[in-house]
This record gives C-alpha cells, structure tokens and sequence, in this order.
C-alpha cells in the first residue's frame, strides 16, 4: 500500500456534516435540490466521497459526524491515479492492533491523515479500513470515533457497526478509562512528574493556545518522565480531556515542545517527525461492560534517542 501521495485537487460544490444516522441516497436525497436520477447519476460516476473516500453504494450507512462532499466532476480511481505515477514511495504496512465483531484498531503510522480533512485527497487511515472491511463484505465500513493527528502515530479505533458508534460516542467520556501517550520533549524537567491544567483557545489562524480566560476549553494532562538524557525527555502522558493538540501546546507553554513539532515550534528534531505516539487505549464497551485494552508498541526509534547520553540532532 502506498500513502502520502496527493492527487490532483478536486473541486467540490457542495459539502455535507451528518447530523444523525441514515443511508446515503437519502441523505443525498434531502440535501440536494435534484432529481432521484440525478443523485444516483452522482453516486454512479464516483462523484460522492464519504469522509474522503469514494462511494456510490445507494444504501451506504452513514454517522453522525461524518463528512459528505459532491465533486464537480467524477473522480479518477486512486489506485489507478497512482500507477501511473512512478515516483510514489511504498507505504510501511500498517499493523492492525485489535479486531472483534464491534471494534477494529490499527497502529496509525506518522504523517497518516486519520480522516480526509483538506482541499486535496490523501491516503488516510479511514481509507485503509475501509478497504480492509469491504474486502470481506460491501456492505461494511468503519465509523470514526476518536481522531489522532496527522504527525502522531499509535492507537486509532473504529467502530464496526453504527449502534456501538452512537453509544460509545454518546458516553465518550463516560466509557473512556485510559489515554496514554509516549512523548519526546526537549530539555529535562525539575519536576519528575505533574500535572498541567490550562485552558485552550483557537486564534484565526486555526492555531490553539493557553488563555487565562476560564470560559474556554479546559485541559488536563499529566506527564511522567521515564527516560532522560541532557537535552531531551521521554514522558508517558496521560490525559484526562481531550481537547485539540493539548499536549503540545501545554508542554510548549512550560517550555518542554515535543520534538519535531512544525506547528507549535521545537528546536530539535532527530527524529524527523513529531515526537509524539498515542501508546494505550482503554474503554469499556457500550453494551457488554467488557473492558477493550489496545497498545501500541512504543516506536524503537523513540527509545534509541536515550541509549547514550550523546547529543542528537
């Protein structure tokens, strides 16, 4: 499989948020100022994408939250697009972590969009289980619980069927137990462990930052050093909210940034990419109460920054 790859930019007229469950020509059906025809003329000539991905099945079962955009024109089968370009680079193989008849979770590489979020398609994670789904069943497809960024690896969750979506979504917070993170931080930290609590705000430029107005969003992470050498620290990191970026805007404001990181500033990147990996996910299922426990592996590329106490750059 190959990922990172942008294909031409596509030009959507018109975009979609669904606001409760239903199937696809229905939904199309009520937003649309069009014939039945018409709309399945849309759906049959690969006009119609699902949270990025291409779809034309008519009873395509659709979430709340999901994103539905029309293109202008039919949009080109992106393994086809991708054959014809010889410069694209292989993809590692990414790792399915857990799978059982309600939820399946994947260890996100770094540099993955979890969902299509902007004006031109790339490889996501979406994309990936989706086909994984349908290899099997047609009529299957996951639904997007929880969002990782795109420069963080580790533990991404979906649900298979829309019931257990709507009710672990519903009670997120309520069912969540555990949300660990590894992060590589710069410089060593005085105190050994803590816990950060701020509140965050969004200026124009989409960017979150710490306010001292306390009607905005509150964050909570706590932070644990496990490793250090003299200028960088490993952190296990537990949060107990989960707002936009919060770790790396609450390590950056006490002037720890997470390695690599090209959004909120560092000053250090060995890595080449963001120092930051969702390791542990622990939820209690919906219906059953079984407790679903997900890991995934610390990079090795993480750990091997503190095997000497040699600088890295």
């Amino acid at each position: 499989m190959e990922r990172g790859h942008k294909t031409e930019k596509i030009v959507y007229t018109a975009t979609y948020i669904v606001k409760r469950s239903d199937l696809l020509l229905d939904f199309l059906l009520t937003k649309c100022n069009t014939s039945r025809n018409n709309v399945k003329n849309l759906l049959s000539n690969k006009q119609v994408l699902v949270n990025g991905s291409v779809v034309s099945q008519f009873n395509f079962p659709l979430a709340k939250d999901d994103e539905v955009k029309i293109s202008k024109s039919p949009i080109r089968n992106v393994d086809e697009t991708k054959q014809k370009n010889k410069t694209t680079k292989r993809s590692p193989r990414i790792e399915l972590l857990y799978e059982d008849e309600d939820f399946i979770a994947i260890d996100k590489p770094a540099g993955l969009l979890a969902v299509e979020s902007d004006n031109e398609r790339e490889e996501t994670a979406y994309n990936y289980v989706l086909a994984y789904l349908q290899a099997t069943s047609k009529q299957s497809r996951p639904f997007i619980i929880h969002r990782i960024d795109k420069e963080t690896s580790g533990v991404l969750v979906f649900a298979k069927n829309i019931k257990v979506h709507s009710a672990l979504r519903l009670n997120w917070n309520e069912l969540v137990r555990v949300r660990e993170y590894m992060a590589v931080a710069e410089g060593r930290f005085n105190l050994k462990s803590g816990k950060l609590v701020n509140y965050l705000a969004l200026n124009q430029n989409n960017l979150v930052y710490v306010t001292n107005d306390n009607t905005k969003q509150k964050a909570i992470t706590n932070y644990e050093v496990v490793k250090e050498n003299n200028e960088l620290s490993l952190l296990k990191v537990l949060i107990e909210t989960g707002r936009k970026n919060q770790i790396r805007v609450q390590l950056n404001h006490i002037g720890h940034p997470i390695i690599g990181d090209d959004k909120y500033g560092y000053n250090i990147n060995p890595l080449k990419r963001l120092g930051l990996h969702a390791s542990y996910l622990e939820f209690v299922h919906p219906f059953t109460n079984k407790v679903i426990q997900i890991r995934a592996k610390t990079p090795s590329t993480f750990m091997a920054l503190f095997n000497d106490n040699k600088k890295k750059r």
